[in-house]
């Protein structure tokens, strides 16, 4: 699957110290790829957007995302950040958002890729619990992808086209692309 949006081109990923961890490093890239062609959907209209009184606006998923990042790097994976206050754009728009997250990004790539095996299985709090820092990168992306689910559904409320991430949706499709929303396209091999 190609996207139109790669803000981490491939020659930016740097290569793993610890080959076995190099997709860690590719999907951390990917992930943030992703993120990015996903508000760059949204325009500086839709920042204040909310779809109920109880949701976070795009505005505040933005920060947020920008936010818990780094917390998310400094706190539990030790990652060198700024401080939280040099975090966000002095003002934000939706591109401004979208560079600042690659910013930040690339040099956690380095970072990542620079880690050996045992710093990657050491136990460290998080959350008041101990959990390894390869569980703690998963949480992190899984993280990520919840709130790009969330302005999925953004997208369709504002009546929006939702822009396709892992796969077909529908309003995205390309040749070779085979939904599985079937039984029988369940038990394609």
């Amino acid at each position: 699957m190609t996207y139109s949006d790669s803000a981490i081109p491939e020659a930016k990923i740097p290569g793993a110290r610890a080959v076995g961890y190099q997709h860690a490093i590719d999907i951390y890239a990917g992930e943030t790829n992703k993120t990015i062609s996903v508000w760059r959907q949204m325009t500086d209209a839709d920042l204040a957007y909310r779809p109920h009184v109880k949701s976070s606006s795009v505005l505040e998923l933005f920060k947020h995302q920008l936010l818990s990042e780094r917390r998310f790097f400094g706190e539990f994976l030790a990652s060198p950040e700024p401080p939280p206050a040099a975090v966000l754009p002095v003002e934000i728009t939706v591109e401004s958002a979208c560079l600042r997250l690659v910013e930040l990004a690339l040099p956690r790539l380095d970072y990542l890729a620079a880690q050996v095996p045992e710093w990657w299985l050491e136990s460290v709090p998080f959350f008041g619990v101990e959990r390894s820092r390869v569980w703690i990168f998963w949480r992190r992306v899984l993280h990520s992808a919840h709130h790009r689910t969330q302005l999925s559904v953004y997208f369709r409320l504002l009546d929006k086209p939702v822009p396709s991430i892992y796969g077909p949706t529908a309003d995205v499709s390309w040749t070779g692309a085979a939904p599985t929303n079937s039984v029988e396209a369940a038990g394609r091999k």
